[in-house]
């Protein structure tokens, strides 16, 4: 832990990270915290998403413990690592005014995933706090697979085959998290992600609902361009590590491809071979 402790430190003596606001003129919401949407959306065209009631899937708790996805009072360390990582995230999010956070990680394997997944989760059971999660993984979505859900088409329906919202979201069985999948897999997807449609569809998660946190799955960063590609549309990143996996290179060569994004800080899975994730504040 101490390597990548340092290895963050120099990354961050060698340069200035550009910290910008969010400025988001929000709707006003409705009486209840459902999420789902009536219009449909012309191929990678702007759109108004309705607001409306959603489409449960239960969970199956069984999946949910094989795939370390934090589940009741289960896994207590798990349950205890997330609601400091959920914490702290908080603060500084609420600092900035910020609500739309994307998570990515420097190479796969890393747990961006999980982390992504099980810090929306602990959001969510903030009594005052909805959240959506989003897998804007396009190239590998796996959402859907820790939660035992059918992909359906996901995002991907909604921005290409213009299906309305509410066929592509879906409640997890978790009171205020409401999950859009990525559907099937694209090779195309940093185009999609850049596109104005997406910067639309965003800024519209964003404003809806005040007190709304959006989370975003994103592809590791030195895999392919899809992060950077949508990074114009969030307020920061979560950078996810592994112990004794990401090495300072790795994290070095991350750090340079981000050093325009504002950074909230990086999440350690595995440290000292425990499940809880070490936070580190940039």
């Amino acid at each position: 832990m101490e390597r990548i402790k340092q290895a963050l430190e120099k990354a961050k003596a060698e340069r200035e990270v550009l910290e910008t606001s969010r400025i988001a003129d929000p709707v006003a919401p409705s009486k209840s915290d459902d999420v789902a949407t009536g219009t449909s959306a012309p191929p990678l065209q702007e759109s108004t998403i309705a607001y409306s009631r959603t489409r449960v899937e239960p969970p199956n708790p069984a999946l949910l413990a094989r795939n370390r996805v934090i589940n009741g009072d289960g896994d207590k360390t798990g349950l205890t690592a997330y609601k400091m990582l959920r914490t702290q995230v908080l603060q500084r999010m609420n600092a900035k005014g910020w609500n739309a956070l994307a998570i990515t990680s420097p190479s796969a394997g890393d747990g961006k995933t999980l982390t992504s997944i099980n810090l929306a989760i602990s959001l969510a059971r903030e009594l005052h706090q909805t959240v959506l999660l989003v897998d804007m993984d396009l190239r590998n979505p796996s959402i859907h697979k820790y939660l035992g859900m059918k992909p359906g088409r996901g995002i991907l329906g909604y921005l290409l085959d213009g299906l309305p919202m509410k066929d592509v979201l879906v409640n997890p069985g978790i009171e205020r998290l409401v999950v859009i999948p990525g559907g099937e897999p694209v090779e195309n997807s940093s185009e999609i992600l850049a596109s104005a449609a997406v910067g639309k569809l965003v800024n519209e998660m964003k404003s809806r609902y005040p007190s709304r946190m959006v989370l975003f799955d994103l592809p590791p960063v030195l895999l392919t361009d899809d992060a950077l590609s949508f990074a114009p549309h969030v307020d920061a990143f979560l950078l996810v590590l592994r112990e004794g996996k990401t090495d300072r290179q790795q994290l070095e060569h991350a750090m340079e491809l981000l050093q325009d994004v504002p950074i909230l800080g990086t999440a350690l899975n595995a440290a000292e071979n425990t499940s809880m994730p070490y936070y580190y504040q940039r």
